[in-house]
């Protein structure tokens, strides 16, 4: 028989068994188990909201999805963000809490060895983070360590390894699909998924907590970073992030006196106070305020911008909003694009007129 005939038959011996319908539809109908860790911020004992989204996230990803909480750091407050997250949503089933002085400030180094370690024993499918300071510090890293490719900002899931994401400064979308083996490691924008509502069926059914086994953590990974301290500003106005109303000032308000009429503004509605990033660079706000591509991403129910031109980077920040107002002198400005309502007309007589016609908050 010449090595012709002789391939020839061995292939139509086996093709009945590569082509069997059944083999086909019985191989496609075993479900990939998925399984997912989500990095938790915490403050103040509780999980920050960001954090909540990314269980949203998790949710979509699959229906049999089982969702584990990483939190670290050290102290009372851990325990107390552990119980928080425990009775967030009854797709938790476990919260894994790393103890150790070591993890008690976010550092890219020693979070990402922690999670090494925790998807060595746990070999999750899925890894998420939110698309905060946090996540965009850890994530990569982590993803590095892992020899991943980590797949940023995601707006939409469509699958397990199908994702929507913004690019071009959110003028475009693009839809990615990962093939890179386990784990598939995520940041998400949280406005793009809502926190979770707590029902009494998630507190009544709380998920399991248990202590993450340090014994092999390498606590000498420490890096060059180092955590020196933490500012915040004493006030009582909403979190710019998670905010319902947001009032944002430009570079037209021209100084930081001036910009004090957007934060009176802002008492008077109950809303947080933003910036562009010019109005930063300028020294009129600190950079915590900044909202935009480089800032942060907000999608408040209503969106107040005074003096905002609408650079592409500002705009790629506010796309989720509800409804948004603009005030500018400019009529041609860009941000009457993108405005539900726009007036042109100067700030600096339409916000004193405001501060007087609204009443005071209670």
């Amino acid at each position: 028989m010449s090595a012709l005939a002789m391939f020839r038959a061995l292939r139509n011996r086996a093709s009945p068994v590569f082509s069997s319908p059944y083999l086909s539809s019985h191989v496609a109908s075993i479900p990939k188990f998925i399984s997912t860790l989500i990095l938790a911020e915490h403050e103040d004992g509780a999980i920050k909201p960001s954090s909540l989204s990314a269980v949203a996230a998790a949710g979509a990803l699959s229906e049999g999805n089982s969702i584990s909480i990483l939190l670290a750091g050290a102290g009372p407050s851990l325990e107390e963000a552990a119980s928080h997250a425990a009775s967030i949503h009854p797709l938790i089933s476990q919260v894994l809490v790393a103890n150790t002085d070591k993890l008690r400030y976010p550092l890219a180094e020693p979070w990402a060895e922690l999670v090494h370690l925790v998807q060595q024993k746990g070999g999750y499918s899925h890894i998420i983070a939110a698309s905060s300071s946090f996540g965009k510090n850890i994530l990569p890293r982590a993803a590095a360590l892992l020899d991943k490719s980590p797949i940023t900002d995601v707006t939409d899931i469509s699958g397990p390894q199908l994702f929507v994401r913004p690019i071009y400064a959110g003028n475009a979308l693009c839809t990615v699909r990962y093939t890179g083996g386990d784990p598939c490691m995520l940041t998400i924008r949280s406005t793009s998924f809502p926190v979770p509502s707590v029902s009494d069926d998630s507190k009544s059914n709380a998920a399991t907590i248990s202590q993450v086994d340090l014994s092999t953590f390498n606590e000498d990974a420490v890096g060059k970073s180092r955590y020196v301290k933490l500012t915040s500003q004493d006030t009582e106005r909403p979190d710019l992030g998670n905010a319902r109303i947001v009032v944002t000032g430009g570079r037209a308000l021209k100084s930081a006196e001036n910009f004090k009429l957007i934060e009176k503004l802002a008492e008077k509605l109950g809303a947080a106070v933003g910036a562009t990033r010019a109005a930063v660079d300028s020294g009129f706000v600190p950079n915590e305020l900044q909202v935009g591509q480089t800032g942060k991403i907000v999608a408040p129910d209503l969106y107040m911008a005074f003096g905002v031109s609408g650079a592409i980077q500002h705009l790629a920040g506010i796309r989720d909003s509800k409804v948004i107002v603009a005030v500018n002198k400019d009529a041609d400005a860009p941000i009457f694009q993108v405005a539900d309502y726009g007036l042109v007309a100067d700030l600096f007589e339409v916000l004193p007129e405001l501060l007087e016609k609204l009443p005071e908050k209670k």
